[in-house]
């Protein structure tokens, strides 16, 4: 069916100005379900003009304001929620109690963390004691551009809009193509919690269309983007002539490191971590070093948790996992198998095609490779597929070597029951964030990595001010 609600621009549903007509494929089904259209130089242009009227007045509220707003917009997107949920799951493919759980909970959290963020934000401070009369002033940086991805859509959608809202931006979003249709329920959240006018837009497209013109336009002040590592550097280079400024999160391959007196269930709860999502996220733990001592053991447990994993469609209820989320992720994941298999990887669960009973759909096999060396491109590429790599090391030093061996430096683990070692090993691994022994990062950490894993913070106080201009101000005076 056509869905008519593709742009909404200055506070309602609009038409396009010569967009073309492009279907939402259920990867599941390999049908389409829905038809967008995805818009033109002209749509982006009008979005971000409805953006930069609207942004005097939005940009002047007050922290009280913004915060009634974000609150309304917290519980609206509550009663929403199963509507968020089932069109993820028809979009992407997340199974639908995953859909319900994480990847819609999720999108709360980042609303309430900005919630947290924006009432304890001081927005005019002084610059220190012994400068009674500078000022330190943050103000919104002005019309943004927000670009996100297909494979987590609303936890990118509300780490970029809520930390706008909260700043006191106005913005355009540009969801991913893939899945637009859970943004445009946000868009309705946004306009039944009152968000005025031109202060969020919303205009469909892809990457060199709508894309291209957002992160190039004049009026842009901004973009903040959530991709792959190619598209970003895409968008880097258009942004330059504008001299705006850009955060990027972007891929990662990101280092498991299981040490021998690692907990028990330290090599499951890994490989479990890898295919959650169908291995469709950029900090999936995709790269397993394990202690040689516990390395057969470890490749065993692997294997028994990719044959134990169901693959299902994503409508169907239950603790599984769907399918990838087209044909040209599918075909990419199944050539990089192939890749693994030719470079001499020992293939020991999974492999090339679909799994057993399904014919159609967009389904890969959990797959784990082991034997591998770091030189690989399943080790050093980001796959983006049900695909766990795993390699042995022989001490602590030829572990860390091999997990900062990688372009990227997103996300990385640690698996020791050693806590000395635990905290040695994270101030040195060369990425944004580490995990230790299952425990995950607390709501309002900031979100983001090293190298081409990206430039940007996203989420809580480091979110809020990645959207902020710093003033500094000289021989302030002392106000009464």
């Amino acid at each position: 069916m056509k869905d008519a609600r593709s742009f909404y621009i200055d506070g309602a549903w609009v038409s396009t100005n010569g967009g073309t007509d492009a279907p939402v494929i259920n990867p599941s089904k390999e049908e389409a379900f829905a038809t967008i259209t995805l818009g033109s130089a002209a749509d982006a242009d009008a979005a971000v003009a409805a953006a930069k009227a609207a942004f005097p007045a939005w940009s002047a509220t007050t922290k009280a304001e913004r915060l009634a707003l974000l609150r309304r917009v917290h519980e609206v997107y509550l009663s929403r929620s199963a509507d968020i949920a089932a069109a993820m799951s028809e979009e992407m493919g997340a199974p639908i109690d995953f859909a319900n759980g994480i990847q819609t909970g999720i999108g709360a959290v980042h609303i309430d963390e900005y919630i947290e963020a924006l009432e304890a934000f001081e927005f005019e401070r002084p610059l220190n004691d012994a400068a009674p009369n500078d000022r330190i002033i943050y103000e919104p940086i002005g019309v943004c551009a927000l670009i996100t991805p297909w494979n987590w859509p609303l936890n990118q959608v509300t780490l970029k809009v809520g930390a706008a809202l909260a700043a006191g931006c106005t913005m355009v979003l540009k969801p991913s193509e893939e899945s637009p249709m859970s943004s445009m329920i946000f868009a309705e959240i946004l306009h039944e919690a009152g968000v005025p006018a031109g202060v969020f837009n919303l205009v469909n497209g892809d990457g060199l269309g709508v894309g291209t013109r957002l992160s190039g336009h004049p009026d842009v002040d901004f973009v903040s983007f959530t991709g792959s590592t190619r598209a970003g550097t895409a968008i880097t280079k258009n942004a330059a002539d504008s001299v705006k400024r850009v955060s990027l999160e972007l891929g990662g391959k990101g280092a498991n490191i299981v040490f021998a007196d690692a907990d028990k269930d330290a090599v499951r709860r890994g490989a479990l971590h890898c295919f959650n999502n169908t291995g469709q996220s950029c900090n999936a733990p995709t790269r397993m070093l394990v202690e040689r001592a516990r390395y057969d053991e470890a490749v065993a447990e692997a294997i028994a948790v990719a044959e134990g994993q169901t693959v299902d469609v994503a409508g169907k209820p239950g603790d599984h996992i769907g399918p990838l989320v087209n044909k040209t992720q599918f075909d990419k994941v199944q050539a990089m198998i192939d890749t693994g298999i030719k470079e001499g990887a020992r293939l020991a669960a999974g492999g090339i095609g679909r799994p057993q009973d399904l014919n159609r759909g967009y389904f890969g096999r959990p797959t784990v490779f082991a034997d591998v060396t770091n030189d690989m491109q399943v080790m050093q590429q980001e796959i983006f597929g049900p695909v766990l790599c795993i390699m042995p090391f022989d001490s602590e030093e030829d572990a860390i070597e091999i997990a900062n061996d990688t372009p990227y430096g997103l996300t990385n683990y640690v698996q020791t029951t050693d806590p000395v070692r635990a905290n040695r090993v994270a101030r040195v691994l060369k990425s944004g964030m580490v995990e230790m022994n299952g425990n995950f990062r607390s709501k309002g950490a900031p979100f983001g990595g090293f190298k081409q894993s990206g430039t940007g913070r996203e989420g809580g106080s480091w979110g809020l001010e990645e959207f902020l201009e710093v003033k500094a101000v000289g021989g302030w005076f002392p106000e009464t």
